[in-house]
């Protein structure tokens, strides 16, 4: 072995610890970047596959009058479509009078495929497969009797359990959609034989395209491609309708045709008695009694062709429940991916290259000698460049691989609790050389830099020692009562403090910034987990939305609320969804709100300022969105293809969902149209889940509406999405604590071997252990102190801009950190310090003084 390689493996081991520090840091740095990037693609490569597996189709399409093979036809006039078609309807059934979505069981259906989890699939008649929700949420067991209601029209009402099974139709145990039927909240979804379902025709047709098949179902390519193939089977559909209108006509005209002829004839034949006896009273009462049939049978007839009118209604993946809901965790993990781990990463490098500049310094004597040996600036070079490249590779190499493997199969693990994913982790190739040559810019680069600056010098310079900098007069100084009281080593501390500037803001830098990761990933816990207690304590102030089917509903609705004992109030509104257009851009699916009384539509939703009799108060969303201010234009097209051009004259906070709101003056000017009331606001005791689907079922069946939304189902789902977000966010804190520690040994160590001679010659001088300690310490308390004040800021600075990065079309999140994070965050920086203090005490008592003084 040459000689320079044996002193470089003779420097690493004499300083292991700062060898395993640098790759320890570069390590955590790079786990924590490679990791959380790749969770969001493999969230959505895992969900990608699960769909895959199973068939998933990416449209489908409901019609009010059923579909036959002639629709199947249709579809697969689209280039690369596949269309199925089955039996569908929603229905009420079990021990609570559940909503189940109930579908109809093909053996050979290759799209939606069912993932069986215990038991079989149906057989026979008498048996039925549930969904896995159903065993967990609702305690249904293999072999126990399920029945539904009478109302559910079947051809037998008990089935036999035999199964529980998973659909890619429902990706997300928090939620089975919505049904118009029981209290209007899926609680599940069943399969028996389709010929149960006593349904004339398939209610549901679906299609899957091959050429979609290989892109990423939450990508802006995928959502692209979707819309285009629905637009491609809106324009087949289209002739369809019509041809499928004249057929049920005529089918409805042939099945009414013998009773017309029954009184065509019965007609013809009182004409002909007629002539032939006279007219009587007998004859004018059969003549009416002909009459009065004929105007029933055209009425019934009338009625029947209203029921042959064809419309397709189309839905994507995007429409099932819990899928956007998905994507947009992803989405969002994604966003913190893109800033989080940066910051993390840009702490580690930056105290990397600290180390490995403060490591050839030292070498200052070594680099002299080498040189007036003869040795080549490039093989002395090489000797530092290879220790740090040997530190950055193995630190980023271990990183990355454990990152790559263990984080984002720590996060889908937890989504198995709530989604039943197929785990599918990429190597984030990308990503992974990223992080390499970030670490090897911050460990070779650090050292290319030094290296470069010391071989600039003579062999004679570098065998001497730096010449120490100048004294100068620190700020305190100047105050001198308050310098005059302080002791001794309290005055070298500060001093020293100003001393080494570098190793001061180093120490303040990673001590910040250690605190600022700490409360971010609290206070991304904290603000997602808030966001509905936000909005439905600070901005809404009801419990519960009930759509009305028309206006004079709102009598039958109140006249069931007041029966309710959980009755508190309610006020009406006229709610209207549209899209608002303002400097080239558009915001859809806006809630337009305009309250009935005003004065008492303040008691149920607080607004930043009061409703005008012009213009429009609209949500932050809208005006960060769109880039508009109070005073702006904007456009409004309402679904109904109602259009106003409209006054911004108000901006209001808002957390969940996208309002806008107006008075009904304001409202009858814009549109011409007074507001039609179609929503009541609620105001309830608090009630159990059970009462709530009581009272949300008596009111979709004799109260006139369309559905029952609860604020608690909304701060449920908040809820899921806060728990899905929490082992990133532990690892965070944990990570970011180990950081901090790493951090803070490595600079005070720095610190002891720039200062060994200074150090031993106060022990000389007769200084105790404990003192001497102090006298490092000391700097150390100071650094952490600030270091956590400016923690604070930077900390929540870092969690704004993540948030605001973070929101999504219907959620925007508040910006709260509470105290504990604050707690933690502090003491963890305190105790990682008493640490180092501890460490670096017994350190100090076994210094060779001797050795040390004889160092040049």
């Amino acid at each position: 072995m040459k000689p320079m390689t044996k002193n470089m493996w003779r420097e690493i081991a004499a300083n292991k610890g700062r060898f395993i520090a640098i790759i320890m840091i570069i390590l955590l740095g790079t786990l924590i970047f490679v990791g959380v990037k790749a969770t969001g693609p493999s969230l959505n490569d895992s969900m990608a596959t699960t769909v895959k597996a199973k068939h998933l189709s990416d449209v489908q399409l409901f019609s009010t009058t059923g579909f036959t093979r002639k629709d199947v036809q249709t579809a697969e006039q689209v280039s690369g479509a596949q269309a199925e078609i089955s039996k569908f309807k929603d229905v009420t059934g079990g021990k609570d009078e559940d909503v189940v979505a109930l579908y109809g069981y093909q053996s050979g259906a290759k799209q939606n495929q069912l993932k069986l989890r215990s038991g079989h699939l149906p057989q026979s008649a008498n048996q039925i497969v549930l969904d896995e929700r159903a065993k967990r949420d609702f305690g249904y067991h293999l072999g126990d009797t399920y029945r539904f209601n009478r109302q559910a029209n079947l051809k037998q009402r008990s089935y036999q359990i035999v199964g529980f099974a998973d659909s890619p139709r429902y990706i997300d145990y928090t939620t089975r959609g919505a049904a118009n039927v029981g209290d209007g909240t899926v609680a599940y979804f069943a399969y028996i034989k389709p010929q149960q379902l006593n349904l004339s025709t398939a209610t549901v047709l679906t299609v899957r395209f091959k050429s979609l098949q290989g892109l990423n179902a939450f990508s802006d390519d995928y959502q692209t491609a979707v819309n285009k193939k629905v637009n491609e089977l809106k324009t087949a559909f289209k002739p369809r309708a019509k041809q499928r209108d004249r057929q049920l006509s005529a089918d409805v005209k042939r099945s009414f045709a013998p009773q017309q002829q029954k009184l065509t004839r019965a007609s013809q034949q009182l004409a002909q008695l007629k002539q032939a006896t006279g007219d009587s009273a007998a004859l004018r009462q059969q003549q009416a009694t002909l009459r009065e049939n004929q105007a029933k049978l055209d009425t019934a007839l009338k009625q029947a062709n209203t029921r042959t009118q064809t419309t397709y209604t189309c839905q994507t993946r995007e429409d099932l429940p819990g899928f956007t809901s998905f994507g947009d965790t992803s989405d969002r993990i994604a966003t913190i991916a893109n800033i989080f781990p940066v910051f993390f990463f840009l702490i580690a490098a930056l105290i990397t290259f600290t180390t490995i500049t403060r490591m050839v310094e030292e070498a200052r004597r070594q680099i002299g000698t080498f040189k007036a040996l003869g040795y080549t600036k490039w093989v002395i070079a090489r000797n530092y460049l290879t220790y740090a490249l040997m530190a950055g590779l193995i630190g980023a190499l271990l990183g990355s691989v454990i990152g790559n493997a263990t984080l984002p199969r720590l996060v889908i693990s937890m989504y198995h609790m709530s989604i039943p994913l197929t785990t599918s982790i990429p190597v984030m190739w990308t990503v992974i050389a990223l992080a390499v040559a970030f670490s090897l810019l911050a460990t070779v680069g650090a050292a290319i830099i030094v290296v470069r600056r010391e071989l600039a010098e003579k062999p004679a310079d570098l065998m001497l020692p730096r010449a120490p900098k100048s004294a100068k007069r620190i700020l305190m100084e100047r105050i001198t009562p308050l310098w005059r009281r302080m002791s001794f080593t309290q005055k070298v501390s500060y001093r020293n403090l100003f001393r080494y500037k570098s190793r001061m803001w180093m120490t303040i830098i990673g001590i910040a910034g250690g605190t600022a990761l700490i409360l971010t990933g609290f206070g991304l816990n904290d603000s997602i987990g808030s966001t509905a207690s936000q909005q439905y304590g600070q901005i809404f102030h009801y419990s519960a939305t009930v759509s009305l089917a028309h206006n004079d509903q709102s009598k039958k609705a109140m006249t069931i609320l007041n029966q309710s004992s959980a009755y508190k109030g309610a006020t009406k509104v006229n709610m209207t969804t549209g899209k608002v257009k303002a400097n080239a851009k558009q915001i859809s699916d806006v809630n337009l709100v305009t309250p009935n009384n005003q004065q008492q539509f303040k008691k149920y939703v607080t607004l930043s300022h009061s409703l005008n009799t012009k213009g429009l108060v609209i949500s932050k969303k809208i005006a960060s969105q769109l880039d508009i201010k109070t005073g702006d234009k904007v456009s409004f097209t309402t679904t109904t293809g109602q259009k106003a051009a409209l006054k911004v004259t108000a901006v209001t906070p808002n957390y969940m969902g996208v309002f806008a709101y107006m008075s009904p003056t304001a409202y009858h000017q814009a549109f011409n149209v007074e507001p039609v009331v179609n929503t009541l606001l609620l105001k309830l005791n608090g009630q159990s889940d059970q009462q709530q689907k009581q009272l949300a079922r008596q009111l979709l069946k004799r109260g006139g509406a369309l559905g029952t939304s609860f604020a608690s189902d909304q701060e449920a789902t908040i809820k899921t999405m806060s728990s899905s977000m929490n082992v990133i966010v532990l690892l965070m804190i944990l990570l970011s604590g180990v950081l901090s520690f790493v951090v803070l040994y490595n600079l005070t160590n720095i610190n002891i071997s720039e200062r060994i001679r200074e150090l031993s010659t106060v022990k000389v001088l007769g200084f105790f252990d404990n003192e001497v300690t102090m006298y490092v310490s000391r700097e150390n308390i100071l650094l952490t102190v600030f270091g956590i004040v400016l923690g604070y800021g930077a900390g929540w600075g870092l969690l704004s801009f993540i948030l605001n990065q973070a929101t999504t079309a219907q959620v925007v999140f508040p910006v709260i950190i509470r105290w504990p994070g604050f707690v933690v965050a502090t003491l963890l920086m305190v105790a990682f310090t008493l640490i180092v203090m501890w460490v670096t005490h017994q350190k100090l008592k076994h210094v060779d003084m001797v050795e040390a003084l004889k160092e040049n």
